[in-house]
């Protein structure tokens, strides 16, 4: 019986993940707010909260602002225009939450860049839910040591893969700025990958 209630459940989060954003808004329009709210949660909190959590390092704050991301779209979501597609509205206001906190951060903490970096990857390294290899570890540092929005644009790029044109939607700058920014993010880990595990 068990067997069967867990294949349903992986066959219904299937049919979800292909479930049209268009579908979901449709059904928000047509008064089943809540349910509509609840599908757009399923289907895109996991990644919303990666997302998140590659930009501020630490499980308990992405959790904190996935939650603020959710309040505001259930708050916003009966204003969403559909100028864009929903996943990268979605996107732009989980990467606001988490550009505003570290900003707070950084200002509450009084702390240099570089001080404010060596924190964020003393974080990774005690994080219970961050175990992996020593090029990994070293990868995250040296995405922890780059200027947010271009820490930002390297995940969105690299593991995200996503496309300019998508990631210009979610961040409102220019195609040909994301790529100079990619360009020089890897050029910068690049560098920090050679010097720190002599490649």
């Amino acid at each position: 019986m068990l067997t069967r209630d867990v294949s349903l459940y992986i066959s219904y989060l299937a049919k979800l993940k292909k479930m049209e954003d268009t579908e979901i808004l449709n059904l928000y329009r047509a008064g089943e707010e809540q349910q509509a709210f609840n599908l757009i949660m399923r289907k895109y909190n996991e990644r919303l909260y990666w997302h998140i959590r590659k930009i501020v390092c630490d499980h308990d704050d992405a959790n904190d602002l996935l939650q603020n991301t959710l309040i505001k779209v259930w708050n916003s979501l009966g204003s969403f225009r559909e100028d864009s597609k929903l996943y990268t509205w979605l996107y732009r206001i989980a990467t606001n939450e988490a550009i505003t906190f570290l900003n707070k951060k950084k200002l509450r903490c009084a702390l240099s860049m570089s001080d404010y970096s060596s924190k964020l990857e003393n974080k990774l390294i005690a994080d219970p839910y961050f175990n992996e290899d020593k090029i990994k570890i070293a990868l995250n540092k040296a995405i922890a040591k780059l200027p947010t929005k271009q820490g930002i644009v390297f995940n969105m790029r690299y593991f995200d893969e996503m496309k300019y044109e998508e990631i210009s939607e979610i961040l409102g700058i220019s195609v040909g700025s994301l790529k100079a920014s990619y360009h020089h993010a890897y050029n910068k880990i690049k560098a920090y990958l050679k010097e720190t595990l002599d490649m």
